[in-house]
């Protein structure tokens, strides 16, 4: 529950610190969130106490690692309510996700001409692998346009369905908009044409509660570091029918059956795509995380983040000169804003000299950038421990900016 915001920020140490002898006001977790005390204590266990490889030995420490692997397996498998554990992978994050994905779906099931779906306000991970894939199948990518308001088209979207399309990769929420398309209407008219979905999710995990099995989604890719867990691991969710009908991404140790010099035979979901030793301290440390959220509440979250969302963007919009883009109907914790005549470098310099950390750039969404012929945008995205006292903070510190460099 969000009831005492004082108790709960506590619990992360690095919201002690000063910067720029100002206390801290992190305002950038969109691109990370900041780690609860328990992931950080699961980290320095594991290398303490447990520290082994999974899966390979029979003696105590592995077993010891191997099943707070699987636990987390579970855990995700709970968290996102997955209909078996073993359509949960685990990967570097929603990047490699999605190389996973566009590489072994795409070989299993795109061929020349076939028609790969994805939309203008992608973030590059989930541009990029499809570009290439489309490159070397002879295949094409098609984009479901935007709003002027940031909204997906959704006219547009429909005609776009065909029988070429092999499958829609798109967003639940913009990075760079904080934008909530509306999926579930999405997946179903996908799949009225028997096309199937991935979402991206890395930036709704950790505010909105999520169903795999009530969206009917086929793939889902999500990030650790994005849910106050460690960098460096994710999950790729997959349909099990789907799953067993893609090979493998990488050869390795434990994605195997039988090796021998002339062919191998590979191992059952979801071991398949998890080749090599994994990031054993970070799946540990993810479950720990997910422990965390499932603490508070994702319902609890999402209406205090709400809340703290519709007070900045209010307090924002009082600021003279300065504009917000993006401005669907249904957001998620983000607002990305101009201020006319400045350069958005120049005001998050001065930010971070007050304290306040934001993110400045095109927030590696430049197709968005180039729809609105823009450089880029400063972008504050929220968490359930930042508080409208930091909201003042903000419109305090952007004004005194405005000042500086007008």
């Amino acid at each position: 529950m969000i009831n005492d915001i004082n108790k709960i920020r506590e619990d992360f140490p690095i919201l002690n610190q000063k910067v720029n002898n100002r206390p801290l006001i992190y305002l950038d977790n969109g691109a990370t969130t900041q780690k609860p005390q328990s992931v950080i204590n699961e980290i320095t266990d594991y290398y303490t106490k447990i520290n082994s490889n999974v899966h390979r030995g029979v003696h105590h420490l592995s077993q010891v690692a191997t099943d707070a692997v699987e636990a987390t397996r579970k855990k995700v498998q709970s968290f996102i309510h997955a209909k078996h554990e073993h359509e949960i992978i685990f990967t570097k994050g929603t990047t490699d996700s999605i190389n996973l994905l566009a590489h072994s779906f795409g070989k299993a099931f795109v061929n020349r001409e076939d028609e790969v779906i994805i939309s203008q306000m992608e973030h590059h991970s989930n541009i990029v692998p499809w570009q290439l894939l489309c490159e070397e199948k002879g295949a094409t990518l098609k984009v479901i346009p935007m709003t002027s308001s940031g909204e997906l088209d959704m006219e547009a979207y429909a005609k776009l369905l065909t029988d070429k399309t092999k499958i829609v990769s798109v967003t639940y929420v913009s990075n760079a908009l904080g934008t909530i398309n509306p999926v579930k209407k999405m997946i179903d008219s996908a799949h009225a044409k028997d096309i199937p979905v991935f979402l991206d999710v890395a930036q709704a995990i950790q505010h909105i509660p999520i169903d795999v099995q009530e969206l009917d989604v086929d793939f889902l890719a999500f990030s650790g570091h994005k849910m106050y867990g460690p960098t460096g691991i994710g999950v790729l969710y997959g349909k099990e029918t789907l799953l067993n009908k893609m090979p493998p991404y990488q050869g390795g140790g434990d994605m195997i059956k039988e090796v021998k010099l002339e062919k191998s035979t590979f191992n059952d979901l979801p071991f398949k795509f998890e080749a090599g030793t994994p990031h054993i301290a970070g799946e540990a440390a993810l479950g720990a995380a997910i422990d965390y959220l499932e603490a508070l509440g994702l319902k609890e979250i999402q209406l205090y983040e709400d809340d703290l969302l519709a007070y900045a963007n209010k307090s924002l919009k009082e600021i003279k000169g300065l504009k917000i883009y993006g401005t669907a109907a249904e957001k998620s914790s983000a607002i990305s804003f101009l201020i006319e005549g400045l350069h958005p470098y120049d005001v998050g310099v001065i930010l971070d000299k007050l304290g306040i950390a934001v993110r400045t750039g095109h927030h590696c969404a430049q197709p968005i950038m180039d729809y609105y012929e823009i450089p880029g945008t400063i972008r504050a995205t929220f968490s359930f421990y930042n508080t409208k006292e930091e909201v003042d903070a903000l419109v305090e510190g952007i004004n005194r900016a405005v000042a500086m460099l007008k």
